[in-house]
Protein backbone atom coordinates (compact mmCIF):
# COMPACT_ATOMS: atom_id res chain seq x y z
CA UNK A 1 0.00 0.00 0.00
CA UNK A 2 1.34 3.41 -0.99
CA UNK A 3 1.78 6.36 1.31
CA UNK A 4 2.71 9.79 0.04
CA UNK A 5 3.87 12.88 1.90
CA UNK A 6 2.67 16.07 0.25
CA UNK A 7 3.61 19.63 1.16
CA UNK A 8 0.40 21.66 0.85
CA UNK A 9 -0.21 25.38 0.41
CA UNK A 10 3.20 25.83 -1.17
CA UNK A 11 4.77 25.49 -4.61
CA UNK A 12 8.13 24.26 -3.32
CA UNK A 13 9.21 21.25 -1.25
CA UNK A 14 9.95 21.52 2.47
CA UNK A 15 7.58 24.46 2.95
CA UNK A 16 3.85 24.66 3.56
CA UNK A 17 2.23 21.91 5.62
CA UNK A 18 3.14 18.24 5.10
CA UNK A 19 0.31 15.71 5.11
CA UNK A 20 0.37 11.95 4.66
CA UNK A 21 -2.06 10.59 2.08
CA UNK A 22 -3.15 6.95 1.93
CA UNK A 23 -5.45 5.85 -0.91
CA UNK A 24 -7.43 2.77 0.11
CA UNK A 25 -9.37 0.25 -1.90
CA UNK A 26 -13.14 0.47 -2.16
CA UNK A 27 -15.17 -0.91 0.71
CA UNK A 28 -15.31 0.02 4.39
CA UNK A 29 -12.51 1.93 6.09
CA UNK A 30 -10.20 -0.15 8.29
CA UNK A 31 -10.87 0.06 12.01
CA UNK A 32 -10.39 3.44 13.68
CA UNK A 33 -7.63 2.06 15.90
CA UNK A 34 -5.56 1.04 12.89
CA UNK A 35 -6.04 4.39 11.20
CA UNK A 36 -5.08 6.21 14.40
CA UNK A 37 -1.99 4.09 15.00
CA UNK A 38 -0.66 4.81 11.52
CA UNK A 39 -1.32 8.53 11.98
CA UNK A 40 0.62 8.40 15.25
CA UNK A 41 3.47 6.56 13.52
CA UNK A 42 3.64 9.12 10.70
CA UNK A 43 3.39 11.90 13.33
CA UNK A 44 2.43 14.72 10.98
CA UNK A 45 -0.32 17.16 11.86
CA UNK A 46 -2.69 15.13 9.66
CA UNK A 47 -2.85 11.81 7.86
CA UNK A 48 -5.63 11.58 5.26
CA UNK A 49 -7.34 8.34 4.25
CA UNK A 50 -9.44 8.25 1.08
CA UNK A 51 -11.40 5.41 -0.47
CA UNK A 52 -13.40 5.42 -3.73
CA UNK A 53 -17.18 5.40 -3.56
CA UNK A 54 -19.62 3.70 -5.94
CA UNK A 55 -20.70 5.64 -9.02
CA UNK A 56 -24.19 5.99 -7.54
CA UNK A 57 -22.88 7.96 -4.54
CA UNK A 58 -23.22 11.73 -4.14
CA UNK A 59 -19.42 11.96 -3.77
CA UNK A 60 -16.46 10.35 -5.53
CA UNK A 61 -14.26 9.57 -2.51
CA UNK A 62 -14.80 9.19 1.21
CA UNK A 63 -12.17 11.14 3.16
CA UNK A 64 -11.11 11.10 6.80
CA UNK A 65 -8.36 13.00 8.66
CA UNK A 66 -6.39 12.00 11.76
CA UNK A 67 -3.89 13.94 13.85
CA UNK A 68 -1.39 11.85 15.84
CA UNK A 69 -3.95 11.60 18.66
CA UNK A 70 -7.49 12.02 17.26
CA UNK A 71 -9.79 12.21 14.24
CA UNK A 72 -10.87 15.73 13.25
CA UNK A 73 -13.98 17.14 11.58
CA UNK A 74 -12.28 19.32 8.98
CA UNK A 75 -8.78 19.67 7.55
CA UNK A 76 -7.81 21.88 4.64
CA UNK A 77 -4.20 21.05 3.90
CA UNK A 78 -4.73 17.27 3.95
CA UNK A 79 -7.72 17.66 1.62
CA UNK A 80 -5.58 19.72 -0.75
CA UNK A 81 -2.85 17.07 -0.50
CA UNK A 82 -5.32 14.27 -1.25
CA UNK A 83 -6.72 16.09 -4.27
CA UNK A 84 -3.15 16.68 -5.49
CA UNK A 85 -2.34 12.95 -5.20
CA UNK A 86 -5.55 11.89 -6.95
CA UNK A 87 -4.92 14.32 -9.78
CA UNK A 88 -1.18 13.68 -10.18
CA UNK A 89 -1.62 9.89 -10.22
CA UNK A 90 -4.56 9.94 -12.63
CA UNK A 91 -6.90 8.42 -10.04
CA UNK A 92 -9.30 11.35 -10.50
CA UNK A 93 -9.77 14.28 -12.84
CA UNK A 94 -11.92 17.37 -12.98
CA UNK A 95 -13.84 18.35 -9.87
CA UNK A 96 -13.41 15.83 -7.06
CA UNK A 97 -16.19 15.41 -4.50
CA UNK A 98 -15.26 14.18 -1.01
CA UNK A 99 -17.73 12.78 1.53
CA UNK A 100 -16.50 13.88 4.97
CA UNK A 101 -17.60 14.59 8.53
CA UNK A 102 -18.22 18.16 7.34
CA UNK A 103 -20.43 17.19 4.43
CA UNK A 104 -19.55 17.15 0.75
CA UNK A 105 -16.36 19.09 -0.01
CA UNK A 106 -15.07 19.68 -3.51
CA UNK A 107 -11.63 20.23 -4.98
CA UNK A 108 -11.05 21.67 -8.44
CA UNK A 109 -7.69 22.00 -10.20
CA UNK A 110 -6.83 24.98 -12.39
CA UNK A 111 -4.65 24.94 -15.50
CA UNK A 112 -1.70 26.25 -13.49
CA UNK A 113 -1.90 23.26 -11.12
CA UNK A 114 -3.34 25.12 -8.16
CA UNK A 115 -6.30 23.52 -6.39
CA UNK A 116 -9.37 25.26 -5.00
CA UNK A 117 -11.29 23.72 -2.11
CA UNK A 118 -14.94 24.57 -1.42
CA UNK A 119 -15.45 24.49 2.37
CA UNK A 120 -18.19 25.66 4.73
CA UNK A 121 -17.60 29.16 6.12
CA UNK A 122 -17.07 29.13 9.88
CA UNK A 123 -19.77 31.06 11.78
CA UNK A 124 -18.03 33.65 13.96
CA UNK A 125 -19.38 34.64 17.36
CA UNK A 126 -17.54 37.40 19.21
CA UNK A 127 -16.70 36.57 22.82
CA UNK A 128 -15.49 38.65 25.75
CA UNK A 129 -11.70 38.76 25.97
CA UNK A 130 -10.92 36.47 28.89
CA UNK A 131 -7.87 36.75 31.10
CA UNK A 132 -7.22 33.03 30.47
CA UNK A 133 -6.73 33.76 26.75
CA UNK A 134 -4.43 36.72 27.45
CA UNK A 135 -2.39 34.66 29.90
CA UNK A 136 -2.12 31.66 27.58
CA UNK A 137 -0.88 33.81 24.70
CA UNK A 138 1.17 36.29 26.71
CA UNK A 139 0.01 39.17 24.52
CA UNK A 140 -2.57 41.92 24.36
CA UNK A 141 -5.74 40.73 22.63
CA UNK A 142 -7.95 42.92 20.44
CA UNK A 143 -10.83 40.49 19.90
CA UNK A 144 -11.82 36.85 20.34
CA UNK A 145 -14.28 34.85 18.24
CA UNK A 146 -15.66 31.36 18.57
CA UNK A 147 -15.57 29.60 15.19
CA UNK A 148 -18.48 27.20 15.72
CA UNK A 149 -18.59 23.43 16.23
CA UNK A 150 -17.27 22.41 12.83
CA UNK A 151 -13.68 23.46 13.47
CA UNK A 152 -13.99 24.29 17.16
CA UNK A 153 -11.22 26.89 17.44
CA UNK A 154 -10.79 30.27 19.09
CA UNK A 155 -9.90 33.03 16.64
CA UNK A 156 -7.83 35.68 18.41
CA UNK A 157 -6.88 39.02 16.87
CA UNK A 158 -3.59 40.50 18.05
CA UNK A 159 -2.18 43.99 17.71
CA UNK A 160 0.01 43.61 14.64
CA UNK A 161 1.94 41.25 12.39
CA UNK A 162 5.11 41.43 14.49
CA UNK A 163 3.21 40.26 17.56
CA UNK A 164 1.85 37.25 15.64
CA UNK A 165 5.28 36.36 14.27
CA UNK A 166 7.09 36.57 17.62
CA UNK A 167 4.38 35.02 19.82
CA UNK A 168 5.53 32.29 22.26
CA UNK A 169 2.33 31.01 23.90
CA UNK A 170 2.08 28.83 26.98
CA UNK A 171 1.03 25.66 25.18
CA UNK A 172 -0.18 23.90 28.31
CA UNK A 173 -2.45 26.87 29.01
CA UNK A 174 -3.63 26.90 25.37
CA UNK A 175 -4.61 23.23 25.70
CA UNK A 176 -6.70 24.08 28.77
CA UNK A 177 -8.82 26.65 26.91
CA UNK A 178 -11.21 23.89 25.84
CA UNK A 179 -11.00 24.27 22.05
CA UNK A 180 -9.42 22.26 19.25
CA UNK A 181 -6.90 25.06 18.85
CA UNK A 182 -6.23 28.76 18.86
CA UNK A 183 -5.82 30.80 15.67
CA UNK A 184 -3.94 34.06 16.17
CA UNK A 185 -4.09 36.70 13.47
CA UNK A 186 -3.38 40.33 12.56
CA UNK A 187 -3.56 42.56 9.53
CA UNK A 188 -0.46 42.46 7.33
CA UNK A 189 2.10 45.13 8.14
CA UNK A 190 2.45 46.03 4.46
CA UNK A 191 6.16 45.39 3.98
CA UNK A 192 5.69 41.86 2.59
CA UNK A 193 8.72 40.49 4.40
CA UNK A 194 10.04 39.13 1.11
CA UNK A 195 7.15 36.67 0.92
CA UNK A 196 4.93 38.35 -1.67
CA UNK A 197 1.68 40.23 -1.29
CA UNK A 198 -0.70 39.15 1.47
CA UNK A 199 -3.50 40.77 3.43
CA UNK A 200 -3.33 39.13 6.85
CA UNK A 201 -1.11 36.78 8.84
CA UNK A 202 -1.93 33.93 11.17
CA UNK A 203 -0.55 31.08 13.24
CA UNK A 204 -2.32 28.03 14.67
CA UNK A 205 -1.66 26.27 17.98
CA UNK A 206 -3.42 22.95 18.70
CA UNK A 207 -1.73 21.18 21.61
CA UNK A 208 -5.08 19.72 22.71
CA UNK A 209 -5.12 17.58 19.53
CA UNK A 210 -1.41 16.77 19.49
CA UNK A 211 -0.24 19.69 17.30
CA UNK A 212 1.81 22.27 19.16
CA UNK A 213 1.95 24.49 16.06
CA UNK A 214 0.46 23.62 12.69
CA UNK A 215 2.50 24.96 9.76
CA UNK A 216 -0.45 25.95 7.50
CA UNK A 217 -4.05 25.38 8.56
CA UNK A 218 -6.59 25.37 5.76
CA UNK A 219 -9.62 24.93 8.02
CA UNK A 220 -8.58 27.97 10.08
CA UNK A 221 -8.90 30.08 6.95
CA UNK A 222 -12.64 29.34 6.82
CA UNK A 223 -12.75 31.61 9.90
CA UNK A 224 -9.93 33.98 8.95
CA UNK A 225 -11.44 34.70 5.53
CA UNK A 226 -14.82 36.03 6.76
CA UNK A 227 -13.15 38.01 9.54
CA UNK A 228 -10.72 39.81 7.25
CA UNK A 229 -13.07 40.08 4.27
CA UNK A 230 -15.46 41.89 6.57
CA UNK A 231 -12.73 44.16 7.91
CA UNK A 232 -11.10 44.92 4.56
CA UNK A 233 -14.22 45.02 2.39
CA UNK A 234 -13.03 42.49 -0.20
CA UNK A 235 -14.27 38.95 -0.76
CA UNK A 236 -10.93 37.68 -2.16
CA UNK A 237 -7.79 37.91 -0.02
CA UNK A 238 -4.46 36.18 0.56
CA UNK A 239 -3.42 34.93 3.98
CA UNK A 240 0.14 34.11 5.01
CA UNK A 241 0.56 31.63 7.84
CA UNK A 242 3.82 32.69 9.44
CA UNK A 243 4.99 29.40 10.94
CA UNK A 244 8.61 28.39 10.43
CA UNK A 245 7.67 26.68 7.13
CA UNK A 246 5.13 29.36 6.03
CA UNK A 247 2.40 28.98 3.46
CA UNK A 248 0.00 31.06 1.38
CA UNK A 249 -3.75 30.47 1.25
CA UNK A 250 -5.86 32.46 -1.21
CA UNK A 251 -9.40 32.85 0.12
CA UNK A 252 -12.74 33.90 -1.34
CA UNK A 253 -15.86 34.21 0.81
CA UNK A 254 -19.14 33.35 -0.86
CA UNK A 255 -21.73 33.50 1.88
CA UNK A 256 -21.83 30.21 3.75
CA UNK A 257 -18.99 28.77 1.63
CA UNK A 258 -15.33 29.75 1.54
CA UNK A 259 -12.96 28.89 -1.30
CA UNK A 260 -9.37 28.03 -0.34
CA UNK A 261 -6.79 27.97 -3.12
CA UNK A 262 -3.21 26.73 -2.95
CA UNK A 263 -0.51 24.60 -4.48
CA UNK A 264 0.98 21.27 -3.42
CA UNK A 265 4.16 19.27 -3.99
CA UNK A 266 4.71 15.53 -3.43
CA UNK A 267 8.01 15.04 -1.57
CA UNK A 268 7.87 11.34 -0.55
CA UNK A 269 6.26 8.39 -2.31
CA UNK A 270 6.74 5.11 -0.46
CA UNK A 271 5.35 1.71 0.40
CA UNK A 272 3.67 0.83 3.67
CA UNK A 273 5.01 -2.51 4.87
CA UNK A 274 2.45 -2.64 7.66
CA UNK A 275 -0.63 -0.49 7.67
CA UNK A 276 -4.42 -0.37 7.32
Amino acid sequence: MRIRIVDAFTDRPFAGNPAAVVLLDSGPFPGDDRLQRLAAEVNLSETAYARPLPDSSEADWALRWFTPVTEVNLCGHATLATAHVLRSTGAAAGTIRFATRSGILTAEAAADGSITLDFPTAPLTELPVGEDVRAALGADVLSVHDTGPNIGDLLVELADEKTVRTLTPDLAAVARLGHRGVIVTARASGDGGGQGAYDYVSRFFGPAVGIDEDPVTGSAHTALAPLWSGRLGRESLTGLQVSARTGLVRTTVRGDRTLLTGDAVTVIDGELLAGP
